[in-house]
Parts: C-alpha cells; structure tokens; sequence
C-alpha cells in the first residue's frame, strides 16, 4: 500500500480485501439458497440491505418466522457499530460536499474502513473521495456478484453448516484484525491488545445485563472510549 489517493490507487488497495467478500458472500449465497429464499430475494438483500452480518440474522429470522419489528430492530443493532465508524471516517471527508459524504457513507463496510484505517498510516491521516469511492464500489458490486453465484451454488449443497459457511463471515472479522494489529505501528501493539481485552471484558460484563446486541453495542463505545484515554495517557 503507498501514499496515493488516487482513484486508480484505491481499485489496487482494495483488491486483497476482495477475496473475503467472494468467501462470505458465497457462503452468505448458499445459505440463503438452502433457506429457499429466490435470487430475487438475494440480491436485493445484498445490493440494498448490503450488510453481512445483518443478512445472515436477517435470513435466519425470516426463516424463524420472527415479526417484521423484530428483523428491523435487530439489523439496526447489528449495524449501529457504523455510526461510530461513519464518525470517525467523516473526519477525513470534511472538506468534501455532504453528498459526497453520503456517498461515501452509505457503502462504508467494516472491511473498507479498516482498509481505510490502514491507508491513513500510510497517509499521514489524509484520505480522497475518489480513493474510498473506489474502494467502496468494487467491494459493493463483488459482494452483490459473489451472493448471486453462492445462491446459485447452494442448489448443489444442502448442508451448508457441514461445510462450515456459517463461520465464514466471523474468519473474515479475525483476518480484519489481525491485519489490523500487524499494520498499525502508530497504536502500538500492546495498547491495541489492552483494548481489544478491555472490551472482552465489557462485553462479558454487559451479557449479565443486556441481550448480545445492545451488550456489544455498549462494549463498543466503552472501549472507544477506554481506547482515547489510554491515548491520551502516551
């Protein structure tokens, strides 16, 4: 990865990062094939929900049956970690138009804000619209494909489980980490690892108190906020 924020620039960055999305999003295909749910189904789940972890629970409980409410409350809680990570990426889109920054927000994934992340060292914080416009298109439109095809496929495998695809999107959280930990030297890695157990810990404390959802949700802010006072402390 090099310093250029160019449109050109983001297509070749993001490239690694696509090959988790082919994984997840065939496994996302298949299991959602196998809960006899149509192409239609899936590729308006992955073109306009366009959210991983939220299109697995949300296809698990249109299975179950559960009321509409219910889906759309737990797909805001599953995905309300982007409003924290929309937040802290706006603050290098300040100067761009709001349009463009609701471009740029509406297709944010975990993976292209870590990539992000990642780019901003190389950076010194600075980011492009068209850098994070690249980015974000190619991982949209690769993931929409890969669901397609992994749906198609699911018409040959009837256990998906058996094949463990229903761990694929949370190996591809433990890949995003790690690339984390190994690429940012500005953190350090101890005070990385200091955060990542405090907000175990806050995550094990909430479950006593909240339903998983709202627990990881508070985990999340806890350690953000854990993780600027260990900053300011260095």
């Amino acid at each position: 990865m090099t310093p250029d924020l160019t449109f050109r620039a983001g297509l070749k960055d993001v490239l690694p990062t696509v090959f988790g999305y082919i994984g997840v999003g065939l496994a996302f295909g298949i299991v959602a094939n196998t809960s006899h749910f149509s192409l239609l189904m899936v590729a308006g789940l992955s073109f306009v929900v366009y959210a991983g972890s939220a299109q697995f629970i949300i296809t698990s409980m249109l299975v179950a049956h559960d009321p509409l409410s219910a889906i759309m409350l737990s797909t805001f809680l599953v995905n309300s970690r982007m409003i924290l990570m929309s937040t802290s990426l706006a603050q290098a889109f300040r100067h761009e138009s709001l349009t463009k920054n609701l471009l740029i927000g509406s297709l944010v994934t975990d993976e292209t804000f870590a990539l992000a992340m990642n780019k901003q060292n190389k950076t010194n914080g600075k980011l492009s619209f068209a850098w994070q416009s690249a980015a974000n298109v190619v991982a949209y439109l690769v993931w929409g494909v890969a669901t397609i095809v992994g749906a198609v496929l699911g018409s040959f495998i009837t256990n998906p489980a058996q094949f463990g695809f229903d761990f694929a999107l949370t190996a591809m959280f433990i890949g995003l980490v790690y690339l984390q930990l190994i690429s940012d030297k500005h953190l350090g890695l101890t005070r990385q690892l200091l955060v990542m157990a405090f907000v175990a810990l806050a995550y094990y404390v909430a479950l006593r108190f909240l339903n998983s959802n709202f627990a990881l949700l508070t985990a999340t802010v806890l350690g953000c906020l854990f993780g600027m006072e260990l900053k300011k402390c260095h």
